[in-house]
């Protein structure tokens, strides 16, 4: 159990007052400061005493904290932004459970006290939805295992948007890539995804990291990335690129969240691309030596004959050819981790940010 004093902070009144942490693997509780009496005449008594009684004693009091609110921390997320606005909360946090309850805006005296509380959430967060993952894979088949699952927040399309960002609950399970508005609890809400595509079909991209002048969070790395041209201002973005020119734009708390996403969407591709097989159409993958394409219908793969070493060109048309790149995106890539893991997580902006927090 860890524990600690921090402020419960209004954001409408701007008013704060301490309260006690109290966090425990499933559940964050918020105690509050409360006058109670713990001896005495009045304690336990229906009647009061004659004065003159030697058994009459004065009433005793004691300052005591009591629990007030429980938080599960079971599919519960962290906000360190102010609702509808694009403000980082300083040294401040809020946890909102899956019934919608919140722990309120937790202001800590320092940043280390905040960025350690963070942490710890975050951790007990993630070991209990491990724990719910493992329950989901016990009624799923070998080939529709979820792989990672989480909450984020995705960048509104459109100016009109009264938000920028919403919550929005990501989940990698077999072949296909989810979008939830509330996270899958049973078997039957996988089919309630608001977006599903195949993984395949996707591109996968760690924008570069930006860390704001008052970020308290990890605000001595040094990242060693340059020329920062992401239009967004949140820290720890990625971006989904699927095919007909739809394009999703999340962003997490950590840094250490980015770096698990980009590993899981790395494994989760190499896992579906070695269930498809290892041939594309009548060739091996492995032939596969090229490609261009007119950025609009059409495509050229390049195949080496491995009887005569001859290069064969095979021009196709797609509907969706972006999906197709994507996908020949994804055979590339794992085969390249197939033949050099190292290479993957040379490669990783979000790895590089693990080896230097």
């Amino acid at each position: 159990t860890k524990t600690a004093v921090a402020l419960l902070y209004d954001e409408e009144s701007e008013n704060a007052y301490d309260v006690r942490l109290k966090l425990t693997k499933e559940v964050l509780t918020i105690q509050k400061q409360d006058v109670v009496c713990v001896g005495g005449s009045h304690q336990g008594r229906n009647a009061p005493s004659s004065p003159s009684s030697p058994i009459a004693k004065d009433p005793r009091y004691e300052k005591r904290w009591l629990d007030t609110l429980s938080v599960p921390l079971s599919m519960a997320r962290i906000s360190r932004y102010k609702a509808g606005a694009e403000k980082l909360r300083w040294n401040a946090f809020e946890v909102l459970a899956l019934d919608g309850v919140s722990s309120g805006v937790l202001r800590f005296y320092t940043a280390q006290d905040g960025a350690d509380w963070l942490r710890a959430v975050s951790a007990n967060i993630r070991e209990l939805t491990l724990q719910n993952m493992k329950m989901a894979n016990k009624c799923c088949s070998p080939s529709d295992q979820v792989v990672h699952m989480g909450w984020v927040n995705e960048k509104l399309q459109g100016a009109d948007s009264s938000q920028t960002f919403r919550p929005k609950f990501l989940a990698l399970k077999g072949p296909s890539f989810y979008v939830f508005s509330t996270p899958p609890v049973s078997t039957f809400d996988w089919v309630r995804a608001e977006r599903t595509y195949h993984l395949c079909e996707v591109l996968f991209k760690v924008h570069k990291f930006w860390l704001a002048e008052d970020c308290w969070l990890q605000a001595n790395l040094y990242l060693g990335l340059q020329d920062f041209d992401f239009e967004d201002q949140r820290p720890y973005c990625f971006s989904v690129m699927a095919g007909h020119g739809k394009s999703h734009v999340f962003n997490v708390e950590l840094g250490s969240e980015l770096a698990v996403w980009e590993k899981s969407f790395q494994r989760a591709t190499f896992m579906e691309v070695q269930r498809t097989g290892n041939v594309l159409w009548r060739f091996k993958f492995s032939q596969l030596k090229g490609s261009s394409d007119d950025g609009k219908t059409r495509v050229k793969l390049l195949f080496q004959n491995l009887d005569t070493k001859q290069i064969e060109t095979k021009e196709l048309e797609f509907q969706d050819l972006t999906a197709v790149l994507h996908c020949i995106h994804s055979f590339l890539a794992a085969k390249v981790a197939s033949v050099d893991p190292g290479f993957m997580d040379s490669q990783s902006l979000a790895t590089k940010y693990m080896y230097n927090s």
